[in-house]
């Protein structure tokens, strides 16, 4: 969509200490939480689900091998569910993962785009470098 000789803005998570990565997806005051069961509540709202909200857990880990934050949402107990005339069962214990959010590394990151031929003109990070924005622009290969 952007086209030979077009601009791009690009944020990017970059990889740093899991424990960070764990304790900002399973935050304190729940936010995270909160936000990972209102898919629930959506099914339930837009896909005439009966989801018991309390009958689940949010549930945030880092997986290393992925390089990514897996979100998931854990059956507290065997339930059934319904969303619309389909039904679901659902062990205790059995999640349904609601999200991946990867994590990179800066300089591999750039060499792929580099690859997809995104060029990197200009690249900002804060100061710990936990997160990147790239300036890019589109070659006339891709």
């Amino acid at each position: 969509l952007v086209g030979p000789g077009g601009g791009l803005i690009l944020g990017a998570d970059l990889r740093k200490d899991p424990a960070i990565l764990e304790a900002a997806y399973n935050d304190a005051r729940g936010v995270t939480a909160e936000f990972n069961l209102n898919i629930l509540a959506r099914i339930n709202r837009e896909l005439d689900g009966d989801f018991d909200l309390d009958g689940f857990r949010h549930r945030a880990f880092y997986n290393s091998k992925l390089s990514r934050i897996e979100m998931h949402l854990e059956s507290l107990r065997d339930q059934e569910v319904r969303i619309g005339d389909a039904l679901f069962e659902f062990r205790a214990g059995e999640s349904l993962q609601t999200e991946n959010s990867y994590k990179y590394d800066l300089s591999e990151l750039v060499d792929w785009l580099a690859v997809c031929g995104y060029l990197s003109n200009q690249t900002w990070t804060d100061a710990r470098k936990n997160f990147a924005i790239l300036a890019l622009t589109v070659g006339e290969s891709s």
